[in-house]
């Protein structure tokens, strides 16, 4: 999932402070699950908002709705009716919602609310690590389903570096090794010859602007 953090308070009341009426909006997708921009953190932050405006004797009215997810134009249309009546928009979701919104509902200014980080997994309670780095060429078949993008600090297609000890990165002690974990894995597979494999470098040409992908299937079927 997409992982984010909120931004401090104090940022977005300084984006905001020329305007007396703002929608605080929040999405019900990946922001939701790691507690930083769902129905309860949208109440929150206009909570903040609200007594900070008003100890600053600048009170201002801020409306709040949260929406299934603001990376889908159908969803951003509810939005429209407390989009009309406000100067400008606070976006408590992913890097994504938040562009998509601001394409949308221009020339309302849009705002971000939260800082999009990675794209992670739940590990615990309130943890969540990258585990992907949507590079756009898979290779988790070659080494034992472990992104040796996202999980080796030196982004390595083949690996070891030769900089770890005991599983641990030389960058930290705290850091695993990627190509240690993908060693340990190949191993518990039975797969160790595939640590003898050379993965070519990506190829970075393919990513020459926006990436996008087109279903060519679906297409044909709407028109």
């Amino acid at each position: 999932m997409i992982v984010v953090e909120n931004k401090p308070v104090e940022d977005i009341l300084q984006m905001i402070a020329p305007y007396k009426k703002v929608l605080i909006a929040g999405c019900f997708g990946c922001v939701t699950v790691c507690l930083a921009g769902g129905e309860k953190e949208v109440g929150l932050l206009a909570s903040q908002i609200r007594m900070a405006r008003q100890k600053d004797g600048s009170p201002i009215e801020v409306l709040e709705q949260t929406v299934e997810r603001q990376c889908d134009k159908e969803y951003l249309d509810k939005f429209q009716d407390n989009a009309s009546e406000v100067e400008a928009i606070v976006s408590l979701a992913c890097g994504i919602g938040i562009q998509y919104l601001a394409e949308v509902y221009e020339p309302i200014p849009v705002f971000p609310g939260v800082n999009t980080q990675f794209l992670g997994a739940n590990l615990d309670v309130g943890v969540w690590e990258e585990y992907c780095m949507a590079c756009g060429e898979c290779v988790l078949d070659k080494t034992g389903g472990i992104c040796p993008i996202a999980r080796c600090s030196k982004h390595l297609l083949n690996g070891p570096c030769g900089g770890s000890q005991y599983g641990k990165c030389e960058v930290s002690k705290d850091v695993d090794c990627g190509w240690h974990l993908i060693y340990d894995r190949l191993k518990a597979l039975g797969q160790l010859d595939k640590m003898a494999e050379f993965i070519p470098a990506k190829n970075w040409h393919r990513e020459k602007g926006p990436r996008k992908l087109v279903k060519e299937e679906l297409t044909l079927e709407r028109d």
